[in-house]
């Protein structure tokens, strides 16, 4: 058991100080050690640092309260060559895999950090249109397979070049293709699918027949604000690549579409032809930044033109945060009411005004078309400052009912008449 007058690191800590006696205790102590040590989340990469390697685990330190292991199954994977390479002291990249497993160990893995740094890279060559010397490691009925790093990129046969094309003959994938492994091959990525695992090459597209002067010329041609026709060239988590004219432009995810989409996949193909508006050019960078969705309507805005600033609504409390509550007025709009919205009492967190799913009379305070928001309040439903306005649209109600049902009302409220 640990001495109470002991510092987790083992040395003395004096609890005198003069005549006054020093109130750190040891749960301040510990809570001290546990803010200056950043515990590894899973899915994270850290660099370690080999503290000994054993047959059947190596440690490494990854600054964490206990060293990381690697061991079972992710030891077995690892090579003759790979494990001779290992060396204590040296420093290495590891995945966590489980930050705390029954005996108390941050489990480690050596294979998916080189995996997942892998795909971080192939994510910056799309971006970069990297052309990727390497060789062909095997091949399937739709085409080649080539290495990339660490991974198996895939070239299916349409995006083979045409002289390798000339090359293949025979009714079967090994008639093909089987002659041409080992042989290398220069290929640029099309599209990434990180979550799929799938890893799409081109070497049509590698024709480097200066591309970086026909983007030149093309990047000085180009005017911020006109639409284009072009061609999807890749794909990738974050957006898809559209040809101009010669020239590679950005399609980011979050100008796709005005609905909410994952991948790009979702609405396009590689070869597709789409019309694009040019958003961005940084010439100095050579990047160019393209919408589709600038091309649409904004629905958003339709959907907002029923609502006007001082408006009362009903809104279904949907989130509650430390800076506020947002309140769904419609299926697909909604709202946010200020912690300062919420009271005119001081409020330190909006659960003590409101509860998520009961239905709240809201004033509409703010609406931003630009940014998709609006702002609603609480403790303005019954302001004075709106009395006029409330006055109005309940006199515009009453005009816009139904004629029949204000006949209705008259003649039920007319006494009826004596009839001898």
């Amino acid at each position: 058991m640990m001495d109470e007058n002991k510092a987790p690191n083992g040395q003395g800590v004096d609890n005198t100080q003069g005549d006054q006696p020093n109130h750190q205790t040891m749960e301040a102590l510990l809570e001290n050690e546990s803010f200056s040590v950043e515990l590894p989340q899973v899915g994270e990469i850290r660099k370690g640092m080999i503290a000994s390697i054993g047959a059947n685990q190596i440690l490494i330190s990854v600054g964490a309260k206990s060293e990381g292991v690697v061991a079972g199954r992710e030891l077995e994977q690892l090579t003759a060559e790979e494990r001779a390479e290992l060396q204590v002291g040296q420093e290495v990249n590891v995945f966590v895999l489980n930050p705390e497993d029954q005996n108390g160990n941050v489990v480690l893995s050596f294979k998916r950090a080189q995996e997942e740094m892998s795909w971080e890279n192939v994510e910056k060559m799309i971006a970069d249109e990297t052309v990727i010397d390497t060789k062909i490691i095997g091949f399937n009925k739709g085409g080649l397979i080539a290495a990339v790093g660490n991974l198996r990129g895939f070239v299916p046969s349409s995006q083979v070049s045409a002289s390798r094309r000339a090359q293949s003959s025979g009714d079967t994938p090994e008639q093909r293709w089987q002659k041409m492994v080992g042989q290398p091959i220069s290929v640029r990525i099309i599209e990434v699918d990180r979550e799929r695992r799938r890893l799409i090459l081109s070497e049509r597209n590698t024709n480097n027949e200066t591309r970086a002067s026909v983007k030149d010329r093309v990047i000085s041609e180009l005017e911020e604000g006109k639409t284009y026709t072009g061609r999807v060239t890749s794909l990738a988590d974050f957006g898809a690549f559209v040809n101009l004219n010669g020239a590679d432009g950005l399609v980011h995810l979050s100008e796709l579409s005005w609905d909410h989409i994952t991948h790009p996949k979702e609405i396009l193909e590689v070869g597709q032809e789409v019309q694009v508006k040019v958003i961005n050019v940084d010439r100095d960078k050579k990047r160019i930044g393209l919408s589709i969705r600038a091309l649409q309507d904004d629905p958003w805005k339709s959907r907002i033109e029923k609502f006007s600033i001082g408006q009362l609504v009903e809104g279904t409390i949907t989130r509650l945060t430390k800076f506020g509550a947002f309140a769904r007025l419609e299926s697909d709009i909604e709202g946010l009411i200020h912690i300062s919205e919420l009271s005119e009492n001081r409020v330190e967190h909006p659960k003590e005004v409101l509860k998520e799913g009961e239905v709240k009379t809201l004033r509409v305070i703010r609406i931003d078309t630009d940014q998709h928001r609006i702002g609603l309040s609480l403790r303005k439903v019954d302001s004075a400052a709106f009395a006029d306005k409330d006055f109005k649209m309940l006199t515009q109600e009453f005009k816009e009912e139904p004629e029949e049902e204000q006949t209705q009302e008259v003649v039920e409220d007319k006494p009826q008449e004596n009839q001898e």
